[in-house]
């Protein structure tokens, strides 16, 4: 209820202005969930039900029709959590918080694997110090084998699996570390 406690003065809830730039900015980001492939929403965090009524608004081409669908839409997403919400925006910005985790795993991934070919066993030991569930024979082969195909010049077969194999390794770190944090 909007008004002014008459203790304090101050204004009790968000103003009617706020309210509207609000529902404007929910509005904005359900046109671009519209304007989306069904690929791309997969991978974003959308509740089912949420997507299901996306979907409904994209299947309807009349502008009209589309245009009240849209509303609905942004009523819907007016009643998730603001969490909800603010995960999707991240998840939808190029520069989000998930994006900046992931380019910071390929940094380290990159590091370590050019480090693995340069100083050999010593990076190796010190990888498997750090991430004791890595497997040290199939790490070993792999940098074995990037390291001939180096020298060979030959297709960088094992140089793009071993960045997998670092990649896959920290990844897994990184969820059980979230899982911990938790």
């Amino acid at each position: 209820m909007r008004g002014i406690d008459p203790e304090t003065g101050e204004y009790l809830g968000p103003s009617r202005s706020e309210q509207r730039r609000e529902a404007l900015d929910i509005r904005s980001l359900g046109e671009k969930l519209v304007a989306l492939a069904p690929a791309h929403l997969a991978k974003l965090p959308i509740p089912e039900g949420l997507l299901e009524h996306i979907y409904e608004t994209q299947r309807i081409t009349s502008h009209i029709a589309h245009k009240r669908q849209l509303q609905f839409l942004a009523k819907q997403m007016r009643r998730e959590s603001d969490e909800t919400l603010d995960a999707i925006r991240d998840a939808m910005e190029v520069g989000g918080d998930a994006k900046r985790r992931e380019t910071a795993i390929l940094h380290t991934v990159e590091t370590w694997r050019s480090r693995l070919l340069e100083d050999g066993d010593a990076a190796l030991a010190e990888l498997l110090s750090e991430f004791p569930s890595a497997d040290r024979q199939h790490l070993r082969q792999l940098v074995r084998n990037a390291g001939e195909e180096r020298k060979k010049n030959k297709p960088p077969h094992a140089y793009r699996e071993l960045f997998r194999e670092l990649r896959e390794l920290l990844a897994d770190n990184e969820d059980t570390s979230d899982e911990d944090e938790l």
